[in-house]
């Protein structure tokens, strides 16, 4: 365990980094899953960085955080064409309710049963086939993002991240305990704040308020498991609940 606080947070970024640089050769060769993690890692690495901001410097954070925010964006209209291509399918199979079921009765003619999943199934395949196309124009997209100068300066400024931290003097060199600790209370302070707040809300206030529960919610467990080596268990438990949640 890193006795300080910038050294133990460069350890768990190096993580992070390692798993979003490993993802890419699977979305090159567009094996299943590998846009999500790679997406995931992204997302993850952001957000560690946000939650212990202090102990880096603002600038080189930001701009880091910018960068990894146009990489998640490209590899997210992948996914999100990527999910809708699967509910499509699962929704629209052989189980599925068939369109007309949606109309009162009366509204239109009757339509055969027979004419009716024929129906159906060519609008089930369209939808698929739509949201496949995105996704394939979309992944296109992502590799060619990997070969252009963004992409590579973004490598460099995360290996660079590694073996020349930009640390706050003032921070990096306090005990790492209570420096990590101070973080979780903070992410778990405002997670419970959205919790409480929930309560009450009308329908589409709620919603967007259980959409923010989410996101602190995924900001809590990542900052947690990344202070799982200094913290230890209860760390680790908060992550898993945070997950949970």
């Amino acid at each position: 365990m890193s006795a300080t606080a910038g050294p133990a947070l460069i350890d768990a970024v190096a993580a992070d980094v390692d798993r979003l640089c490993t993802a890419e050769p699977d979305v090159r060769q567009d094996l299943p899953d590998s846009v999500h993690k790679m997406r995931v890692a992204t997302r993850r690495l952001r957000s560690v960085l946000k939650s212990y901001r202090r102990v880096l410097r603002r600038r080189a954070v930001g701009e880091i955080t910018d960068e990894l925010r146009w990489l998640a964006g490209l590899l997210g209209v992948a996914r999100d064409a990527e999910v809708r291509a699967e509910r499509f399918t699962a929704l629209l199979g052989d189980t599925g309710v068939p369109l007309d079921d949606a109309v009162p009765a009366g509204a239109k003619p009757s339509v055969p049963a027979e004419e009716k999943s024929t129906r159906r199934e060519d609008f089930g395949q369209r939808l698929v086939a739509e949201e496949r196309a995105i996704y394939a124009d979309a992944h296109r997209a992502v590799v060619d993002a990997f070969d252009n100068d963004r992409y590579t300066a973004l490598l460099g400024t995360l290996h660079a991240l590694i073996t020349d931290p930009p640390l706050k003097d003032s921070r990096a060199t306090e005990p790492a305990e209570p420096v990590f600790t101070k973080v979780l209370r903070r992410d778990l302070r405002e997670l419970r704040h959205l919790v409480h707040s929930e309560h009450g809300l009308a329908d589409a206030d709620r919603i967007e308020c259980l959409h923010d529960i989410r996101k602190a919610a995924k900001r809590l467990r990542y900052s947690a498991e990344a202070a799982t080596t200094v913290l230890g268990k209860p760390a680790e438990n908060l992550g898993k609940q945070a997950k949970h949640l």
